[in-house]
């Protein structure tokens, strides 16, 4: 039924299936949800969801030390016309529907900020231009909440672009009304000193599509936390995520789908690129299938791409069954470095070493890019593996 893999290659993975006779969501962190920052400790590192992040890189996230600036992110939404834009208060009923803050940090983001962009796209709306949404970082701390609702039968793709130097954290809410269909695109591409921790959330009514693309290049650690839960039955989301790690940058993946309701689907799909010393990628992988939730179908893959000595990959892919009336349920998780086989084939055919490796990591990622249905966004981000394989290749 599942499956891991273990290519040790200055990496670590690991995989693991529980079969449980009740509900266990409190085992994906370290309290139950809460938006009170003072129900979350303060972290030491020795917790589970917390081992792999190197806490001091966090500057006061995590502690409360970090004070907001007025100097922190700005953004800017383009939408197109029929789109309601809103900038709102802390009151504001729409504000953490699709999920609660699931660690300290996300609850310190909860708690600190003062407005929220609520971008809402009307029922049976369907869209043909994107969403965009700019998040530049000016060289401060802040807090954010952001908030993309569809309703019912509406169709659209939103792209995040996050660029400059900041200090952030955030929760990103997703509520996607019955039969909706939302695709969205959330790009990291940081300067190198910048700090981004972000909780995703997404609710998928009856019948509803989600899909998301996490895009991450940039900064000195990223730390993201995307979850799905699902309002209805005949929910389905796929997570699709490429990450290229390069010297001295920490980025961090955390998945959690909680199938709540029967007969719901998901698929994840996650990879990575490493270069550099102390370059340190992590994936972890959470999918819990509750006793309720009879007729899933489920499977999520992490792969990982060593480019250099002194890397290190920490790839954790973890499923919880509840229930044995499931469509079916699987994880895998593959992490090495170039293929020979493929080298040997382009180099024999007269391509030098170099190009073969440049071509195998295009390819490498070609699937996952191509699947954005963006031609302006996946032209960016082919070029910025390029500009990444520069170093290395």
């Amino acid at each position: 039924m599942a499956e891991a893999q273990n290519i040790p290659v200055g990496s670590t993975t690991a995989g693991s299936i529980a079969v449980a006779a009740e509900s266990t969501v409190a085992t994906r962190m370290s309290a139950p949800p809460s938006f009170d920052v003072g129900d979350f400790p303060v972290p030491h590192g020795r917790e589970e969801e917390w081992r792999f992040t190197p806490l001091e890189r966090l500057r006061g996230l995590h502690d409360g030390t970090a004070v907001a600036t007025g100097d922190g992110v700005k953004v800017v939404v383009e939408a197109p016309e029929g789109v309601l834009v809103e900038t709102v208060g802390r009151d504001d009923a729409r504000l953490g529907r699709a999920g609660t803050p699931a660690d300290r940090v996300a609850a310190q983001a909860y708690s600190s900020f003062d407005k929220a962009s609520v971008v809402t796209v009307p029922k049976d709306t369907v869209l043909t231009e994107p969403i965009r949404i700019a998040v530049h970082g000016e060289g401060g701390v802040a807090y954010g909440h952001q908030v993309v609702e569809l309703g019912a039968f509406a169709e659209a793709v939103v792209v995040i672009d996050h660029t400059g130097d900041a200090l952030l954290a955030a929760n990103v809410d997703y509520l996607l009304g019955d039969g909706a269909k939302l695709t969205v695109v959330s790009v990291q591409d940081w300067d190198d000193k910048a700090v981004h921790v972000a909780q995703h959330n997404a609710l998928i009514g009856r019948d509803a599509t989600f899909k998301s693309f996490v895009v991450t290049f940039g900064g000195d650690l990223v730390r993201l936390h995307p979850r799905v839960a699902y309002a209805g039955t005949g929910g389905e989301a796929e997570l699709f995520g490429l990450y290229f790690t390069d010297k001295g940058q920490h980025q961090e993946h955390r998945l959690l789908v909680d199938h709540n309701t029967p007969h719901c689907k998901s698929n994840a799909v996650y990879k990575g690129a490493l270069q550099g010393d102390d370059a340190h990628a992590v994936w972890i992988g959470d999918v819990l299938i509750q006793a309720a939730a009879e007729g899933t179908d489920t499977y999520e893959m992490n792969r990982n791409l060593v480019l250099t000595d002194g890397a290190r990959v920490d790839s954790v892919p973890n499923l919880e069954i509840e229930t044995g009336e499931i469509a079916g349920a699987g994880h895998a998780s593959a992490t090495g470095r170039f293929d020979d086989e493929q080298l040997f084939y382009l180099m024999s055919r007269g391509i030098p070493a170099s190009e073969a490796r440049r071509l195998v990591v295009r390819g490498f990622f070609a699937e996952l890019v191509q699947q954005i249905g963006l031609p302006d966004v996946e032209e960016r981000l082919l070029a910025k593996i390029e500009t990444e394989l520069e170093a290395s290749v």
